[in-house]
């Protein structure tokens, strides 16, 4: 988090109360190295949604 923007910093508060319906206060506290971990879970449920929605496509 140390070298994050405060426009992704917002990204990705937002993204974390949309997918994983955490509060804004749940998110703020979080420790770095938790908070790290749940933002990792988040990309990886992305990255497989999207490749879900890709192969859906090309079936």
């Amino acid at each position: 988090m140390l070298h994050m923007t405060l426009e992704n910093y917002f990204r990705l508060n937002f993204a974390l109360m949309q997918y994983h319906k955490y509060s804004l206060t749940e998110i703020e506290n979080m420790m770095p190295w938790e908070r790290d971990i749940y933002v990792g879970l988040l990309q990886q449920h992305l990255e497989e949604e999207e490749l879900k929605q890709k192969q859906k496509q090309n079936a």
